[in-house]
Order: structure tokens, then sequence, then C-alpha cells
């Protein structure tokens, strides 16, 4: 979904939405405050890169990161719920992954988990993402306005 039709959504229902970005660093939530009066519907992100910073900032359990790494679909989730609860937003958006061109903990290049935190709602999808480096940050970034957009729609 695009982001313009995503705010709408969202001003349209009185709902906000928050990021927790790890491989994006803050590109989901700098795409959709490019749309103009954005700011009735986006609360803010938190930009985790560094693995100590998902536990610092946006909650993730520490034992989590250290029995499974960053690149996890359950540190997405928690990253998502991270961004909801300590934005106050209605919705949360985490992401977790490797752009490459190297792996990370075993896990390959374009590899991508996408949390949503929301009301009833505490899903992730994973994406398996071609290209380079811009690309797959590119289709994260898709990635999560899709699965935000099933559950506005």
């Amino acid at each position: 979904m695009e982001p313009e039709t995503l705010i709408t959504h969202l001003i349209e229902r009185g709902e906000t939405v928050a990021t927790a970005e790890s491989l994006t660093a803050g590109l989901v939530c700098a795409t959709l405050t490019e749309v103009p009066g954005s700011s009735a519907a986006v609360r803010g992100g938190l930009v985790v890169y560094a693995t100590d910073l998902k536990a610092k900032l946006a909650g993730v359990d520490g034992g989590l990161l250290a029995a499974h790494g960053a690149v996890h679909p359950e540190v997405a989730a928690q990253l998502a719920t991270g961004a909801k609860n300590r934005c106050g937003a209605t919705w949360g958006l985490g992401l977790t992954g490797v752009a490459g061109p190297d792996g990370q903990d075993g896990v390959e290049p374009g590899t991508v988990h996408v949390g949503l935190a929301g009301p009833g709602v505490l899903t992730v999808r994973t994406l398996d993402l071609p290209g380079d480096r811009a690309s797959v940050r590119a289709g994260a970034v898709s990635g999560a306005f899709a699965l935000l957009g099933e559950h506005l729609a």
C-alpha cells in the first residue's frame, strides 16, 4: 500500500503508527512523514541498528537476542510492540533483517522480518528479498506498508 493511502486510512480511523527499525534505519518512518499531514498519524520511530539498542530502546528481551541474534521473527514482533508502547501509538511496526552484502549470524542477505502490533494484532511476516542492499531495504519498507495496509483496509 502506498504511504499516502496508509496515512489517509490512519487519519480516517483516528489511529497512529510508530516504528522500531533496524535494517531500514528509519526509512519506514521517513517515507511515511514525506506525506503532507502525516503528523496527524505518525507518532515517531526508534532507530535500533545496534543490537543492544533493540533491548535498551525498544524493550526486546535480551535473552532472546542472546539466544537467536537480532534477525529473528520474535525480535520483529517485540520491536513492533516496543514501538507501539514506547511511542504511545495505535500500531507499531518492527523491522529486522539482513540487507547485505554479507550475512549476519548465519542469516542470508535478503531475509527480513516485519512485525506488526496493534489492536488485537501481533503478527510477523518473513520476506525473502532479492537484490542489492538498497533493493532489500526498499523491499522491507514496501513489505511493512503492505502488512500495515492489510490491517487498515
